[in-house]
């Protein structure tokens, strides 16, 4: 797999993340909705964390530099 999230893309999946599964905690979000939500929070930790997304690669993007694909 190559890498198609720049560092920025990266931590905003992250905070994204955060912020779902605290609101999930903290009861905002609740039953079959807080459920989808904690699954996509999971997708994105996961995303970020390998540095790639598959959406992106089926549709052509990358936010990573050229000099970060070499790493």
């Amino acid at each position: 797999m190559k890498k198609n999230l720049s560092s920025t893309d990266k931590l905003i999946r992250l905070l994204i993340a955060i912020i779902i599964i605290a609101l999930f905690y903290s009861e905002v979000l609740t039953g079959t909705i807080g459920i989808i939500a904690l699954v996509l929070a999971l997708v994105l930790a996961i995303t970020s964390l390998v540095s790639f997304c598959p959406i992106y690669a089926l549709l052509g993007i990358s936010t990573c530099k050229k000099e970060e694909i070499k790493q």
